[in-house]
């Protein structure tokens, strides 16, 4: 490892002297000789390697059941039985893992009155009011408090109030079925050190620009999975908040975009893999949702551009192709819908 690298070597050497500060947890030579290693394990996110997505097979151990769905508001459209985000929750609702729903919202209407929002029974719904320097977190028992960091990254800190290891990145347009996320959530168990969803995208290298390329056509590969419909393990947000680079944060603050390319970056380059795209669904946008981002003609001039930085501030291209795609058994095949788990899924189309 200190061959590889000046910087890496400098880092590694730093972490050996602040484990021999007082109270600073120290990790064991495991953790320090097996992958992702010590600078990538940080020990101040919880005080065993069991919850660590990384280390869960190796231990043998299974991550904690059930997860929290994280709703990210940009549009706050009017809330009513047929908004995208109102039909979003009541789906979610309905899953039989989901522990909580946490809804993030950064869009600039003022949030909806408590009775505009669907029923969740037993189901806590937490709504975080996201300001330009301030945070304000309504929770059941009416408490606010202020907390600045004025960026689209907000999506991905650790909120105290997911405390399964699952999380479940939804954008507020996002169309999936109760059997969607039902299915990509058992996926996921097997695969918790890995980003798995449904929007995919592929990274290229562009020889006539001498450049990467980023690309949403349906190709026979791909090495991204957008957040706005995937799970990932919650220390994600902490070494995604405590270890990346400022460079690459003020890159997504300033374009306010581009943050689900470097959580792809990031899980990719601690796990060495590709993220894994669960059915052949293919949009999972509600059309009807009105000025979304992602009909801006410069969002996707601005993703090349941040994948390039990315690359550039990383040293290399973290990203992986992968033609793996997880169906349910019996997906498609000529057989009695009553004998498929997964129902729903067999009526989405592409």
């Amino acid at each position: 490892m200190f061959r590889a690298s000046v910087p890496l070597g400098r880092e590694a050497a730093q972490e050996i002297i602040r484990e021999r500060l007082p109270d600073y947890p120290v990790r064991s030579s495991l953790v320090w000789n097996t992958a992702p290693g010590a600078l990538l394990t940080l020990p101040t996110f919880a005080d065993s390697s069991r919850f660590m997505p990384f280390q869960l097979n190796a231990m043998g151990v299974e991550p904690r059941h059930n997860y929290t769905a994280v709703i990210y508001v940009q549009i706050g459209a009017a809330l009513g039985p047929n908004a995208a985000l109102y039909k979003l929750v009541r789906t979610i609702t309905k899953s039989q893992f989901v522990d909580r729903i946490l809804v993030l919202w950064a869009a600039d209407r003022p949030l909806p009155l408590k009775k505009r929002w669907p029923p969740t029974f037993h189901i806590p719904l937490h709504v975080i009011a996201l300001g330009g320097s301030s945070r304000a977190l309504a929770s059941p028992t009416g408490q606010t408090g202020p907390e600045a960091r004025p960026s689209i990254s907000q999506r991905f800190l650790p909120y105290e109030e997911i405390q399964t290891d699952a999380v479940l990145s939804l954008d507020e347009d996002a169309i999936l079925n109760t059997d969607e996320l039902d299915f990509a959530y058992t996926v996921w168990r097997d695969f918790p050190e890995r980003i798995v969803g449904y929007p995919a995208r592929a990274h290229f290298w562009d020889d006539s620009k001498n450049a990467w390329g980023y690309t949403s056509k349906w190709t026979n590969y791909y090495s991204i999975v957008l957040t706005g419909a995937a799970f990932y393990h919650r220390y994600y947000n902490y070494l995604y908040t405590n270890w990346l680079s400022l460079l690459l944060l003020k890159t997504v603050q300033q374009s306010s975009n581009c943050e689900d390319i470097l959580m792809n970056l990031l899980v990719s380059h601690v796990t060495r893999k590709p993220p894994i795209k669960v059915t052949q669904r293919k949009g999972y946008k509600d059309r009807e949702t009105g000025r979304s981002p992602w009909n801006d003609p410069d969002h996707f001039i601005q993703r090349q551009s941040c994948l390039n930085t990315f690359a550039a501030v990383f040293g290399y291209m973290p990203l992986i192709r992968s033609n793996l795609r997880m169906d349910p058994m019996l997906y498609r095949d000529p057989v009695s819908n009553l004998r498929k788990k997964y129902r729903q899924i067999e009526l989405v189309g592409s």
